[in-house]
């Protein structure tokens, strides 16, 4: 991974770069948006959206990190709605929104951990951005329970079970990014 030690609100700090800054929020929207395609086809409502946040708090500044989380979220909801056939009905949609504002709780939970670490140890500042982002999640998605019910859905097995479902999918994005890294460094290499 890219280390550089900058100020915390410089784009050099931020510590996912596959990808040059100016292409970087297209590039983690494009893998965000595809990851989020494929979990919602094979997992439905357990989308891992505390992975995503991660992502896309350790790519990009706070607020294309939060657009780039909703594009994510809008896509799964637009598969949910439109190919999986969810429900279309007030608490439906509203766990829908609920949903969506966990996701960007955890993005914001994500992005405080990862500015408040040292770039050097960034496995495990991602590790405990993960840890954070996906409690947020949970949290937020659990307060929704009183007015919307569900709370069957917080079971320790489930939650257990999509904690470890967002570290994998945490670690394939990782790989990406890290594989595209690579692969820029090695082609820059090639041209010079």
């Amino acid at each position: 991974m890219t280390f550089d030690h900058h100020t915390a609100s410089s784009p050099a700090t931020l510590p996912l770069a596959p990808t040059d800054a100016r292409r970087a929020p297209l590039f983690a929207f494009g893998l965000l948006t595809v990851a989020s395609a494929l979990a919602s086809f094979v997992f439905a409502c357990a989308t891992p959206f505390a992975a995503y946040a991660v992502i896309a708090a350790a790519m990009l500044p706070l607020r294309q990190a939060l657009l780039v989380v909703t594009g994510t979220w809008l896509v799964n909801q637009t598969i949910g709605y439109g190919v999986l056939h969810y429900p279309i009905n007030a608490n439906s949609i509203s766990w829908g929104l609920a949903i969506g504002t966990g996701a960007l709780a955890a993005t914001t939970a994500a992005k405080s951990v990862i500015q408040s670490r040292p770039l050097a140890r960034m496995p495990i500042t991602l590790a405990i951005a993960l840890l954070a982002a996906y409690a947020v999640y949970e949290i937020v998605l659990l307060a929704f329970t009183p007015v919307l019910g569900g709370i069957d859905g917080f079971t320790i097995e489930i939650i257990a079970r999509i904690g470890l479902l967002s570290a994998v999918w945490l670690a394939g994005l990782v790989a990406i990014c890290e594989a595209m890294r690579i692969s820029r460094r090695t082609e820059r290499r090639h041209m010079s």
